[in-house]
């Protein structure tokens, strides 16, 4: 069976990375959640997708310049006056589930690492002990590798689309680079995924492999017929009535 991850909750459905969002999400009866971690200015962990405020709030400036605080007192758009959810807040959504939780670990708004970022995630982990749920993401392979230096057992996975792979060197060396950290699950954004489906097969098997955004019912429906771990999507309404058999939701 195909596993069905919301990204960033469910953002076709509720506003991206919010608790609403998570909350409706998590009552659909998804296999995973993917959302994303940055560093505010007081080192707490934030959830939200840019390194800057301006595309899903009413505020502006970089992440990193505001504390957890005032990035709560910072309005997502349509999101009834919600704000920046700090990490633990969302974990708590999930606290008492079996739902996956794929962590992508993001960089600053000069495309920099937060520094210890990787470390704080992992002892949050252990502290609540989520490491069989847990899944550390990045297209940043050195931050992989660091998150690897850190706890050889933690769960990893690696995406890739065609610019991230052209600045490793091409598909091939990205995934070669990958598959040298053990057991490193590769999520592909599905266009790139489809024009090397074969390699990507043969290289890192279907148990380790995942496809992204998969959105229209269609589209939905061929990456579950395929031999593959998981589909990361913005509509998991539509993913779970089409894994189920059912006719899709409009």
């Amino acid at each position: 069976m195909v596993l069905i991850i919301g990204h960033r909750g469910a953002r076709n459905l509720w506003p991206e990375n919010s608790l609403h969002g998570f909350a409706r999400t998590r009552d659909l009866g998804v296999d995973g959640v993917e959302f994303d971690v940055h560093l505010a200015r007081d080192g707490e962990m934030v959830v939200i997708h840019d390194p800057s405020l301006e595309r899903t709030t009413a505020g502006a400036g970089a992440v990193a310049n505001r504390t957890a605080r005032e990035l709560a007192a910072t309005p997502l758009h349509e999101g009834g006056g919600a704000g920046v959810p700090g990490l633990e807040a969302v974990l708590d959504i999930f606290a008492g589930t079996s739902i996956e939780l794929h962590i992508e670990i993001k960089t600053d708004a000069l495309g920099r690492p937060y520094d210890g970022l990787e470390k704080r995630l992992l002892d949050l982990i252990d502290g609540r002990q989520l490491q069989e749920r847990a899944i550390l993401t990045c297209f940043v392979p050195d931050i992989l590798e660091t998150v690897r230096r850190l706890s050889p057992r933690q769960r990893v996975l690696a995406s890739l689309d065609r610019r991230s792979a052209e600045m490793l060197g091409g598909l091939p060396a990205a995934l070669d680079r990958f598959a040298a950290l053990g057991h490193c699950l590769v999520a592909v954004e599905k266009g790139l995924l489809m024009d090397s489906y074969a390699l990507c097969l043969q290289r890192l098997g279907g148990a380790s492999l995942g496809a992204w955004v998969t959105n229209e019912a269609d589209d939905i429906a061929t990456w579950l017929a395929r031999p593959i771990r998981q589909i990361t999507t913005d509509r998991p309404d539509i993913a779970l009535a089409r894994r189920r058999g059912a006719h899709p939701v409009a």
